[in-house]
């Protein structure tokens, strides 16, 4: 099984190119880093994990920039979000973003996509958050079209884009008809609206915590063979995890290949400390 970490990375915690580097000389599998542009103070919309909001959501830097600097200082390490809140970025910007980064990297990037949870953030983006996994669906087509290989258009119902030459191409090649560009996972909780996103235009699913699976995965094992996919290439990545010996069993036996463990946001020693201990769980 690949161990992956993830991390709220920020002005205030160890920096991108340290983190990678030792995640690399350790033999972890991945990097995966989170988004939010900022998070406006007269906030209703109440924290999923409840209590007060952490305050490194509102110091959360770029991902892609992060994994721009973690690119260039490593050669195997995968490089992935979790998430991209696809609905808050233009979407010809953004697909330029992962293929540039993709490319630079030998295609070494997962987008980790999602809904997102605070209403007030994607209000200032002006997303209409009752069509926002509309929207994200329709800006995956768009952005797919310009990862293709050749000039393709595309008119969606909530943005359009002329057939255009759009380089670089994405480094990792086309896996289903809906699915080019780099390895993609839909983040969120099981249900049916998720699992049709999934079994649509991703590889996998990115559940956070990683709990129900045992429920849960017979489910989208379904509704991803019943939308014609092929049964073994779904993939399901548990994000966010704080492992054990059993957990990380019961994973192994479910099927499951790669999970992120959590790291705290904070500076060199912690993390360093924290990566200490996640090192029992590498094979």
């Amino acid at each position: 099984m690949r161990l992956s970490v993830t991390i709220f990375l920020t002005d205030e915690t160890i920096t991108p190119t340290r983190l990678a580097r030792e995640l690399e000389q350790r033999g972890f599998a991945g990097l995966y880093l989170p988004e939010h542009t900022h998070i406006p103070v007269e906030r209703t919309t109440p924290y999923p994990a409840g209590g007060e909001l952490p305050p490194e959501y509102g110091r959360t830097l770029d991902p892609f920039v992060a994994l721009g600097q973690a690119a260039a200082v490593t050669e195997r390490l995968g490089l992935g979000t979790g998430i991209t809140l696809v609905a808050q970025h233009d979407p010809i910007a953004l697909a330029k973003q992962i293929a540039t980064l993709d490319h630079l990297s030998g295609g070494r990037f997962t987008l980790g996509l999602g809904f997102g949870w605070n209403v007030e953030e994607a209000a200032d983006h002006g997303v209409e958050w009752r069509t926002r996994r509309e929207l994200v669906r329709d800006r995956m087509a768009l952005m797919r079209a310009l990862w293709a290989d050749e000039p393709v258009a595309h008119e969606g119902e909530f943005g359009s884009v002329r057939a255009s030459f759009a380089y670089p191409k994405p480094a990792q090649k086309p896996r289903a008809p809906k699915v080019n560009g780099p390895r993609t996972f839909i983040g969120g909780a099981a249900g049916p609206k998720l699992f049709a996103h999934v079994s649509e235009y991703a590889d996998g699913w990115m559940p956070i915590g990683g709990r129900g699976l045992s429920e849960s995965l017979p489910r989208l094992r379904t509704v991803w063979t019943d939308a014609g996919r092929d049964p073994a290439a779904l993939q399901v990545v548990p994000y966010a995890v704080y492992p054990n010996p059993g957990k990380l069993a019961h994973y192994a036996e479910l099927g499951i290949e790669e999970v992120v463990v959590q790291l705290p946001p904070a500076g060199e020693a912690e993390v360093l400390g924290a990566l200490d201990d996640y090192a029992a769980f590498l094979d």
